[in-house]
């Protein structure tokens, strides 16, 4: 027998209550635009330029990323940011900090002056990589990051056109807009910042929340076929019902996944697995809350049953 932690039969009214979350999820994307413009976007050095310093000390025990970050601070780099790479054994840190953190002399010098004293307050230590961005290819970085979420939507749209109908469409859209809005609007929030892990995030929301609005659509499109449109709230809840089961079951393993990544991958991959995090929550609240609805309203609005008057019902003898 099949597990399944939705019993067969289930009919929650998930259609009947659109307005009041479509409402809410106005809000939260309109305080998280109007974070955008009160407290702007902290890009990363990916995006903003920077530099990326990964060193492994061999004294393990005089190593911790607070030390570090005060002899750091004490060599002019107040804004850097120390991260620990790999296992507490190994030793081993990232220090990054932007082009506009340091508070004078070129990169290079920076680096030799940051381990020189290193080397003086902590112990010997090894350079294993540097990394220098420029502000010109953190320019292009952002741009070509933004162009390729648009064009991911731009594909979507077509995708969903031609694998269902054109207004199938504009809800799949829809609910990814709302997806990466929602995201990007907690992260500014928090006060985290952009890189290209959060941009990876942001794509790969995309394509999960595609694939779980694919199946909602496919189960609504297979009872539209069964039942007419004049009843099309209650098809609607019927299919997201069906594949509710399947929808939490698929959300809640990934997100389990994500959430080990999130404690346990340490700080390296944080931000991807926190980005994962909210976006398969907010993922799979929109495949039920913004896509459906969205094609109630389009089939309403432009659909056969509204071009098509009804038929007077007879009169009873």
């Amino acid at each position: 027998m099949p597990f399944q932690i939705v019993p067969p039969g289930t009919n929650f009214d998930f259609i009947g209550k659109w307005r009041p979350f479509v409402a809410l999820s106005l809000l939260i994307v309109t305080v998280g635009v109007a974070a955008v413009f009160a407290r702007g976007i902290r890009w990363g050095i990916d995006f903003a330029g920077g530099t990326e310093i990964q060193v492994r000390f061999e004294s393990r025990e005089d190593a911790s990323v607070g030390r570090i970050r005060e002899v750091v601070r004490g060599a002019g780099v107040p804004d850097a940011s120390v991260i620990r790479f790999g296992d507490v054994e190994e030793g081993e840190f990232l220090i990054r900090f932007r082009e506009t953190a340091v508070e004078g002399g070129e990169q290079g010098e920076i680096v030799d002056a940051l381990e020189a004293e290193l080397r003086q307050a902590i112990g010997a230590l090894e350079v294993q990589r540097v990394e220098f961005v420029g502000p010109r290819v953190g320019a292009e970085l952002r741009r070509d990051g933004l162009t390729a979420l648009g064009l991911a939507c731009v594909l979507i749209l077509l995708y969903i056109g031609f694998r269902f109908t054109p207004r199938f469409a504009p809800g799949a859209v829809l609910a990814l807009l709302h997806d990466v809005l929602i995201t990007s609007g907690v992260w500014v929030l928090l006060g985290e910042e952009f890189n290209l892990q959060v941009l990876a995030a942001l794509l790969a929301i995309i394509g999960y929340s595609l694939n779980d609005t694919i199946i909602v659509y496919d189960r609504i499109r297979e009872n539209m076929e069964l039942r007419t449109t004049t009843d099309l709230p209650e098809v609607l809840n019927r299919s997201v019902n069906q594949t509710l089961s399947r929808t939490l079951l698929t959300s809640g393993t990934t997100l389990l996944a994500v959430l080990s990544l999130l404690f346990l991958g340490g700080e390296v991959i944080r931000p991807f697995a926190f980005a994962m995090a909210i976006g398969i929550v907010v993922g799979t609240y929109s495949s039920v809350y913004i896509a459906a609805p969205t094609l109630l309203v389009l089939e309403r609005r432009f659909g056969p049953s509204a071009a098509t008057p009804k038929r007077p019902r007879p009169a009873r003898a």
